[in-house]
């Protein structure tokens, strides 16, 4: 049974919320050396929403994490979530995750209840969202990386996809690192039957998914591998995780990647943490900003290998090549969201431009 909606990010009710840190921006090129500092704006009246489920990030010592918020949750939501603020209002719930134990030493201990409870938090939130805050009005993004991409693929499914009227309100959905099924080939199919991946900034209503490598996947890839299915059921007939490039978003583009991450780094003494730091991001002393920013630091284009559909990804002008973490076959799973977040942002921006025009009509 969901729980009452316990928000991590409300802008409408909390006075303090991880999803709207400062905006103040250093901005570095390609080889860590400073530019300028810059100072978005924020604006007053979103014009539209945005509703993150964040990643596999809990400690709680056992399977489950409990309905309460840690450093780790307000630290995920600053990297992956407060910089689309400048975009859209930024709602994000807690709910009962699987923890890093859960996945790990204390897989075994996971019940069917248990996954009930994590998706029927993020059920249960998503719907007070629509009934308090959207009320059929709005254009809404939905966010979500990991475990978070896993439970909002469930979402898609049961909530939206089969229902023309909530589908009207769907911007798009970034199911970042999460394994997004679609018919081999195809732009659609698998997970869902009406919603499409995303084949053009112009197109609202659709998915725009992709896991991160360094380096051609390897056999064992856990990220952009169909057999891969994280206790998720398999659609019927041959298919395939799907891969947009967020720096280009027509089949096989290639792009340049706008990395943007916090300066500040993720909370000491969790295990997100001390991940985050073996992968190689550059640290700057005294930067004077909330925000890092390195513009077109990467190369990226969507590639199949070893049965996996990927975004590969290379460093460019001095950019530092990033490590993979935990090891090779998670590939750059912890960089997925920040690596690609400028594009991410100027992304939904523009189509939410062309959802509101859309209305209009």
């Amino acid at each position: 049974m969901a729980a009452k909606t316990l928000w991590l990010c409300n802008p409408v009710t909390l006075r303090s919320d991880p999803c709207r840190p400062p905006t103040s921006t250093l901005v570095l090129d390609p080889s860590g050396q400073r530019q300028r500092i810059e100072h978005p704006q924020r604006p007053r009246h979103p014009q539209f929403d945005c509703f993150y489920i964040y990643p596999t990030v809990s400690d709680f010592p056992g399977p489950q994490a409990p309905l309460r918020i840690f450093p780790e949750q307000r630290s995920i939501a600053e990297y992956q979530a407060a910089r689309f603020s400048l975009a859209c209002r930024v709602f994000a719930p807690v709910y009962r995750q699987l923890t890093l134990r859960g996945i790990t030493v204390d897989a075994g201990k996971v019940t069917p209840e248990m996954r009930e409870q994590a998706y029927g938090d993020v059920r249960a939130a998503f719907l007070d969202y629509l009934r308090r805050y959207n009320r059929g009005r709005r254009g809404v993004v939905l966010i979500g990386h990991s475990q978070g991409t896993f439970t909002l693929r469930r979402l898609l499914r049961a909530e939206v996809d089969g229902r023309p009227t909530r589908r009207r309100l769907l911007v798009s959905a970034l199911l970042i690192g999460g394994n997004v099924l679609v018919r081999q080939g195809s732009d659609r199919g698998g997970d869902f039957r009406h919603l499409r991946v995303c084949t053009s900034p112009r197109q609202t209503g659709c998915v725009i998914a992709y896991s991160t490598y360094g380096e051609r996947p390897p056999a064992d890839a856990v990220f952009g591998n169909p057999r891969v299915s994280f206790g998720l059921p398999l659609p019927p007939g041959p298919v395939e995780v799907a891969c947009t490039n967020p720096a280009n978003l027509q089949p096989g583009g290639k792009g340049l990647l706008t990395p943007i991450y916090p300066s500040q780094a993720f909370a000491r003494g969790t295990t997100i943490g001390a991940l985050t730091e073996q992968l190689g991001t550059p640290r700057v002393e005294r930067p004077g900003a909330f925000w890092l920013k390195a513009p077109r630091s990467y190369t990226a284009g969507c590639v199949r290998a070893n049965g996996a559909h990927v975004l590969l990804v290379s460093p460019r002008r001095g950019a530092p090549p990033l490590k993979p973490v935990p090891n090779a076959s998670w590939g750059l799973h912890l960089a997925d969201v920040n690596i690609a977040l400028g594009n991410l942002v100027e992304l939904v921006e523009r189509q939410a431009a062309t959802w509101r025009a859309q209305r209009r009509r």
